[in-house]
């Protein structure tokens, strides 16, 4: 697999495409909803797919020739609900965004009261940021965490759900390291007769993997993106019951897109065939497993773990112990070739610009083969670097060690 055909015809573009591969390769990625596609994930989205519109769905297009793309839409399907035991799926949406718009707009009107986790306690935008579309359409209470366990606080989710009769729930996050208890909140959504929805954008593939509960067995509908841990192409689906497909796909399209992008479709395709091997489970334990070795050498160099560890593929650690900030920690761990993103922490006392933590996960590092070891030799130099133990550019030596340890995808050249 190379690139002479950009390299000939656009060498600025080339170059911008090599230093990123060089920057992937060399970099140790940490940022929890990334991770390193398969080549085959890969050359599917770069398939002559890309050419062929496709508005409306299996057997029922606006345009003609889409016998091929049924078949591979209808593969995708019909593999990721195998893997979430679902009744229905979607698959056209670009995103997981994108996927919790479509649920919204099929089953809200606009001012309907939304219930769903607080962004500062660990939520995502599209669950009700007052900059995104939800915030702005619906009317969004927000739930946290309890202030000393950081665990989800179902106490203060059924007092705000019986006060305001949501209409909707929204369980799930882009920064909590605990399970998602579906079957939790789902009590609580029947108690006032509302819907639930799961995004499960960052746990996907442990609940593909059997190491997180599916909430397919509870939700009304459940959304997710195909990349992060279900190591896909960058896209999303929704799940739900049968009962609700029809306007699932008729906010989805026409609602809210046109035509699918039938090359990344393809990708998903891949994606959910990788994810029901015995492989595919033995990364996700390795996930796991790489996670908690992680949490365990920070805790004994004294950095403290948001809510004292992690159940799935990241964790938060809190700063605020070594003077940093989470914008500061950034850029020096970057400076050593480490990627981590600046996070809030439950009650932090700095703005989401600046925050007092950051976010490590580790689907990506262990895509490349690290293993528990290598966790405790990462979170060595990073304590080393946010304490300022060592030189940096010894640091970043071990770093370059660790990447060349570990190859990323050797089969692509110049």
């Amino acid at each position: 697999m190379n690139f002479k055909i950009i390299h000939d015809q656009d060498p600025q573009l080339y170059k911008a495409i090599d230093n990123e591969l060089k920057r992937q390769r060399n970099n140790i990625e940490l940022i929890a909803s990334e991770n390193f596609a398969s080549l085959a994930v890969m050359q599917a989205q770069s398939s002559v797919l890309t050419n062929k519109y496709a508005e409306g769905y299996p057997k029922a297009r606006w345009y003609g020739g889409c016998v091929n793309v049924d078949d591979v839409e209808t593969l995708a399907i019909e593999r990721v609900k195998k893997i979430f035991n679902a009744e229905f799926a979607n698959v056209q949406p670009h995103s997981g965004t994108q996927a919790n718009m479509a649920v919204l707009f099929a089953m809200l009107e606009p001012k309907d009261t939304i219930l769903a986790m607080d962004l500062a306690c660990g939520g995502h935008l599209s669950h009700g940021h007052p900059l995104n579309f939800t915030g702005k359409i619906y009317n969004v209470i927000s739930y946290g965490v309890n202030k000393d366990t950081e665990y989800i606080d179902f106490d203060e989710i059924k007092d705000l759900a019986l006060k305001h009769k949501p209409k909707l729930i929204i369980a799930g996050a882009s920064a909590y390291p605990r399970i998602i208890d579906a079957k939790e909140f789902k009590k609580i959504a029947d108690m006032v007769g509302a819907y639930l929805m799961v995004d499960m954008a960052h746990f996907a593939g442990l609940v593909a993997a059997g190491l997180h509960p599916n909430p397919c067995e509870y939700a009304d509908f459940v959304t997710s993106t195909t990349h992060k841990t279900l190591r896909g192409p960058r896209g999303g689906f929704i799940l739900s019951r049968e009962e609700f497909s029809k306007k699932i796909n008729m906010a989805l399209f026409p609602g809210i897109q046109g035509g699918p992008l039938m090359h990344v479709i393809a990708a998903k395709a891949v994606a959910f065939l990788e994810a029901q091997s015995k492989e595919f489970v033995d990364y996700q334990k390795r996930v796991i497993g790489n996670v908690k070795a992680f949490c365990d050498q920070l805790s004994s160099k004294g950095l403290r773990i948001v809510s004292g560890g992690s159940d799935n593929h990241l964790f938060l650690v809190d700063l605020r112990s070594v003077s940093m900030t989470g914008k500061e920690a950034v850029n020096l761990l970057d400076e050593i070739n480490i990627t981590v993103n600046k996070n809030l922490i439950p009650f932090d006392p700095n703005s989401a610009f600046v925050t007092s933590g950051i976010r490590i996960g580790t689907p990506a590092v262990t895509t490349r083969g690290m293993k528990e070891p290598q966790m405790k030799e990462i979170a060595d130099i990073i304590v080393k670097a946010l304490k300022k133990e060592e030189n940096l550019e010894v640091l970043k030596q071990r770093v370059k060690k660790l990447t060349e340890d570990f190859p990323l995808y050797p089969q692509i050249t110049d």
